[in-house]
């Protein structure tokens, strides 16, 4: 099997890793696609639809999401067409009824040429692109949040509604929010998430505050390293 493959992206002949993504392929041409729930860290999910992109030649056309669709020989791929840009519009009013100030949203609603939405605007924040669940499961390792219900009423939550029982208070899930829409706050030693508080670690030479408690703990049955080993911040380390 060939290492590499060669694709057609807006007619430019590209040479990409076989088992690669349109969207990969792409990022790596300096092909710009939107997208929001992809990222290197995770594995492909396709969730916003916002990267869809049109295959194929002549009549025989499709729409494919570019972040689950892998690159194959002599694949032709658009990523501007009235059909993609049509999908995109309409993808980024869904969005924005859910969540019409956040700035990633209004970016690419200006970029699509999109001012408002014809739907009714919910305010939800969310817009269940699952970075946050995936982050927790996939790189942190813990799955202390996840998804409730279906359509209308998915959400985004902890088991049960209830104090994260697994949450190691890293904030992963936070920082990877594309609509930063997941709280953390941090005082007098205390960082809370989830409605949820967790004590502060403090750096044992510089007195700082630089982790929660828990996630050392985290650290340390993961890496076999003996807890004291965590009793002092990067930096004094």
């Amino acid at each position: 099997m060939a290492d590499t493959v060669t694709v057609t992206i807006n007619e430019r002949k590209i040479t990409a890793p076989a088992g690669s993504t349109i969207l990969d392929a792409a990022h790596d041409a300096n092909i710009y696609i939107p997208n929001l729930c992809s990222h290197e860290e995770l594995a492909p999910y396709g969730a916003c639809r916002l990267c869809m992109v049109e295959i194929g030649s002549r009549e025989k056309t499709k729409l494919v999401a570019s972040c689950i669709y892998e690159v194959a020989e002599g694949l032709e791929v658009r990523t501007e067409t009235p059909r993609v840009n049509n999908v995109r519009r309409f993808v980024i009013e869904l969005l924005l009824a859910r969540n019409p100030d956040a700035p990633v949203l209004r970016k690419i609603a200006d970029e699509l040429g999109v001012k408002d939405t014809r739907f009714k605007k919910q305010n939800k924040g969310c817009i269940l692109c699952g970075q946050c669940v995936r982050t927790c499961r996939e790189v942190v390792g813990v799955s202390a949040i996840g998804f409730k219900g279906r359509g209308v009423t998915r959400q985004v939550t902890t088991p049960f509604g209830e104090s994260p029982v697994d949450c190691i208070a890293c904030g992963s899930c936070s920082y990877i929010c594309p609509v930063k829409v997941i709280p953390l706050k941090e005082e007098n030693g205390v960082r809370e998430i989830w409605k949820t508080k967790f004590e502060l670690k403090k750096c044992k030479k510089c007195g700082r505050y630089f982790a929660p408690v828990k996630q050392l703990e985290y650290f340390s049955k993961i890496t076999k390293l003996p807890k004291e080993h965590f009793d002092v911040c990067l930096d004094c380390r």
